[in-house]
Order: structure tokens, then sequence, then C-alpha cells
């Protein structure tokens, strides 16, 4: 049977996890989990263009010692990523960034379920590592899907850092979704110039956690 094209990505982003893993399987780094969806796997473009290949350069140029581990999956949604935490978490991480629920709202699940699948990702996360920080990227539900429903998507996700602690992202693609220069033809991924952008988004929430961490480490 021909796989289909869910079950290549799936492969391929399993294998790359993998190899990364397996890359630094020695290191004494600590580790910056990406849990997402194509945004974070970077549909349409090379993958060393991605924003979690951009956050990890920036990480090296700041001398930060933390390793990134992207595990973005097309059409991933948080079901999905709650069904295979436990196989991205086999090597426990420091950081985990949480860029899920975009698929769930473009697929009109109940945001019950959704908000109770990412919830449950980060519970498993914290009973993997106590000490784990959470990162929970937002995402916005284009207008068309009804005002009660675009403002309560785009409420669970403070709701959740809020309930947890965690650092919010407020929207992942700000300053991005909607400009066809920074997206690819189908307007709705990041182009590269688009991944530049989101990595900022990202880094500037990251870079002052990373720090506060470094200089609790040092006292």
């Amino acid at each position: 049977m021909k796989p289909t094209r869910l079950a290549l990505h799936l492969i391929a982003a399993y294998a790359l996890l993998a190899l990364t893993n397996f890359a630094h399987a020695d290191s004494t780094s600590k580790r910056i989990l990406f849990l997402g969806d194509s945004l974070t796997a970077g549909y349409g473009i090379d993958q060393r263009e991605a924003y979690p290949a951009l956050i990890g350069a920036k990480l090296e140029a700041s001398g930060l010692d933390y390793d990134v581990s992207p595990a973005g999956l097309s059409g991933e949604t948080s079901a999905g990523g709650l069904r295979r935490v436990g196989w991205v978490m086999q090597k426990p991480a420091d950081i985990l960034v949480l860029a899920l629920g975009a698929n769930d709202g473009l697929r009109g699940i109940k945001l019950s379920d959704t908000k109770k699948n990412l919830q449950g990702i980060i519970d498993f996360a914290k009973k993997k590592n106590p000490d784990i920080h959470i990162v929970i990227a937002g995402m916005q539900m284009p207008p068309n899907l009804g005002e009660a429903y675009t403002s309560e998507f785009r409420e669970m996700y403070p709701s959740l850092a809020h309930e947890n602690e965690a650092t919010l992202i407020p929207f992942l693609l700000e300053g991005v979704a909607g400009d066809p220069e920074l997206n690819i033809a189908d307007g709705i991924h990041p182009n590269p110039a688009g991944h530049e952008i989101v990595a900022e988004t990202v880094w500037k929430a990251l870079e002052p956690l990373l720090k506060q961490k470094l200089a609790l480490n040092r006292a």
C-alpha cells in the first residue's frame, strides 16, 4: 500500500526528531522542545529556514547552551499532540514551546476538548520534568468562524498560560498572518521571511526566560 502524505510527514518528523535526539544523546546542554503543527514543521520551506532552526541559531549566537528539538507535524491537532507527547519527550525537556490548536480551530473542534488536550500535554511534560518551563504560543482564527468562536479561541491561550504559570506568546503569527509577502502561495504558511519574524516573536518570549534561568544557575 502506498503511504499517505500524512504518513510520510509523520515518518519524516519522527526520523528528524530521532536524529536530533541521537546527535545530542551525550550532550550536557539543556533542551528546548517545540511541539507544534505545520507552522513549526516549516511547511513549504526548507526546515533549516523554519523558526525552530532560527531560534537554534540565536541560541548559539547568544552563547546559551541549549539544544533545539523541533517536533512539528503538518496537520497536527491538539489530540495528536497529546498522543505523541510521550514519544517526543522520551528525552526530558527543560523548556516546552507548545504551538498547537490552530488545526483544531480550522476543523471546528470543540474548544473545551482542545483546551483539555493542551492541558494534558502540559501535565505530561510537568510529570516528566517538574522543573520544566512551558511557553504557550497562541493562535487566532479567521473572523468567518464567528465572533463567539474566534473570541473564545483567542482567550483559550492566555487562560492556559495563567492556569499553568506559563510564558505566553499572544499570537505566534503576529505581523505575518495575512501578508502575502510573508507567506507561501497558500497564504497560510510563512515563507522564509515570515519565519524570521516568527522567530523574533518567539525569541522575545524565550530570551528573558533563558537569561533568568542562567542567572539563577549562577547564583
